[in-house]
């Protein structure tokens, strides 16, 4: 069998098979059973594992070892250098707002920052704040399991490693674990497979080939555009179609640098206090309220100023009224149609079976005009399925296509994925996967009955994917670990969700849910995309203040709906 590039297990995701253990981290092998022990083990070294490590380690004085696959820093940014990749919230914004001098001494290039940018923010931040040294890399953890004894977990790893400790951040990403592809025959094909949440390292020349990319979701669209203009011929094949509007990138200019700078303090509180994490300001309550000359106007608007101004900065109502969010659709469609010169292929790109907003819409620069290239060629595989990948291509209902190089752009097992993967087993023997067969049941979207002293970071029914991933990122590392500190100051042993706020949080997120136009699509944000998967909304949809609010009032009356138990005496390090 020809090895899918970088991926030796393409259904597990990343594997072991990547650059060698950094040469910067100073970590023990303890692959000869010896057991370590730390205050907090933390999993993944992105965004999340970063912001926790530096909390615990260097503001709270508490030992803690990172655990990641990946070789060096950079969480999804390690994995994702697929063609194109772009950041869909602009850079002054994905970011860190820990760190009053780290946001002076960090400047953007670019409004929306691309891949490899990203990633050296975040190698900026493991060496300004020496992170490293308590990162241990190359790593997959295979077991996560509760000793209720003595109150720790006990990690597993993949090369024989036991750590110990008494408190688990779980940063695991929301979008880690890819899809496991639906197509027969992927093993036959006799050229290259690539998957986008898994690219190359050394980049991948398309020069002179006939190349095809399966999936036009937001990863998709991004590596269509810079692929369609290196290879000899591109087919896309597409399942369904998205409102993809532009995302406006552009460099950023010294006076726009300044000012953000100068104001960043403001800037921050004010993105707190917005639905998407953003200080977007000039959302108006209705599309039904203005004349349908005035929404024309704001919608033009929103969609040259670029991002996800359209999507939330335009009308309040179009995630919660479906007459509403027709009239953005079909701004979004005539758009399509206006700059994809043949009719057919624009209709095959025009969204007809689902409002607007209810996948997340996609940005992009060029996408639209890509189509209009003599070389790119699309398939709609809703109407003609792809059979199989042969040793030459892929072949559809229609006919079979000649190919030297296929992109998998399939998507991920998006937000439960990533933890239902590392074997997690709690009180009782009770298996995270087992708790969670019918969908996910959490507290806050950070915890879990039956699996005490356990966060997870911007977990399944919290803001998550609809809030700024850095920001909110922040906001759970700081209740998960004020909640650590709570019980050190208190001699308390354990935190755990009582079962009527988990039962209670997860009515309230579903009420929420069913208020909106969501859970009438297919898509990963209910899970729809992964067959076999409970079909249920991942989100909290009561926007992110709201939440922020709630989480707050939480902890000020001493963690309600948490219960917190007394300190046993025994030590970590010398149980067996």
């Amino acid at each position: 069998m020809k090895e899918i590039a970088n991926e030796s297990a393409l259904a597990l995701g990343p594997e072991q098979r990547h650059s060698p253990l950094n040469s910067k981290a100073s970590i023990p092998n303890t692959s000869s059973g010896q057991v370590e022990v730390f205050d907090a083990v933390v999993i993944g070294a992105g965004f999340a594992g970063l912001y926790a490590l530096h909390r615990l380690r260097d503001q709270m004085g508490l030992s803690a070892r990172v655990f990641d696959v990946a070789s060096d820093v950079g969480g999804t940014w390690y994995w994702n250098r697929y063609p194109g990749a772009r950041c869909d919230i602009e850079s002054i914004h994905y970011s860190y707002s820990f760190s009053a001098e780290l946001q002076q001494e960090w400047t953007w290039s670019e409004r929306f920052s691309a891949q490899p940018e990203i990633l050296r923010y975040l190698n900026h931040v493991a060496d300004r704040f020496d992170l490293r040294k308590d990162i241990q890399f190359n790593t997959r953890i295979t077991s996560l399991v509760w000793n209720e004894k003595n109150k720790f977990w006990e990690v597993g790893t993949n090369d024989g490693i036991i750590a110990r400790g008494k408190y688990i951040i779980a940063g695991t990403g929301n979008l880690s674990v890819a899809k496991a592809p639906e197509f027969k025959g992927v093993e036959n094909f006799k050229g290259e497979v690539y998957l986008t949440g898994n690219w190359p390292h050394e980049g991948v020349d398309f020069t002179g080939k006939r190349v095809g990319v399966i999936g036009a979701g937001a990863s998709g669209i991004q590596a269509i555009t810079e692929i369609a203009k290196e290879a000899a011929h591109l087919t896309v094949f597409q399942r369904t179609p998205n409102y993809a509007t532009p995302i406006g990138n552009a460099p950023m200019d010294t006076e726009s640098t300044r000012q953000t700078k100068d104001h960043y303090a403001e800037i921050r509180t004010k993105s707190r206090n917005s639905f998407l994490g953003v200080p977007y300001d000039q959302v108006l309550p209705s599309a039904l309220a203005v004349s349908a000359e005035e929404r024309r106007r704001v919608y033009a608007e929103r969609y040259v100023q670029g991002g996800f101004r359209l999507f939330i900065d335009s009308f309040a109502d179009l995630l919660f009224n479906k007459e509403a969010n027709e009239t953005a659709a079909e701004f979004v469609r005539a758009k399509i149609r206006e700059r994809v010169k043949d009719p057919k292929v624009a209709d095959m790109l025009t969204p007809k079976d689902y409002p607007y907003g209810t996948k997340r819409p996609p940005l992009e620069t060029n996408y639209y005009e890509t189509y209009n290239r003599d070389n790119v060629t699309l398939v709609d595989i809703k109407s003609t399925p792809i059979e199989m990948i042969t040793n030459q291509g892929i072949r559809t209902t229609s006919g079979e296509y000649e190919l030297d190089a296929i992109v998998l752009a399939i998507g991920f097992d998006a937000i439960t994925g990533p933890l239902l993967q590392m074997g997690i087993v709690g009180r009782n023997g009770l298996k995270l996967e087992d708790k969670w067969a019918n969908g996910p049941l959490t507290y806050l979207g950070i915890a879990s009955h039956g699996f005490p002293n356990l966060f997870f970071i911007t977990g399944p029914q919290s803001p998550s994917v609809l809030y700024n991933m850095p920001l909110a990122i922040e906001d759970h590392v700081d209740f998960a670990t004020d909640a650590i500190r709570y019980l050190r100051d208190h001699d308390l042993d354990t935190i755990e969700p009582t079962l009527e706020a988990e039962t209670q949080w997860v009515a309230h997120a579903y009420d929420l849910s069913q208020q909106t136009l969501m859970p009438g699509t297919d898509s990963w944000y209910m899970g729809a995309n992964i067959p076999g998967k409970p079909r249920v909304c991942m989100l909290y949809l009561g926007g992110a203040p709201a939440y922020r609010k709630i989480c707050a009032d939480v902890e000020a009356n001493g963690y309600e709906g948490f219960t917190l138990d007394r300190t046993v005496a025994k030590s970590i390090a010398t149980t067996t």
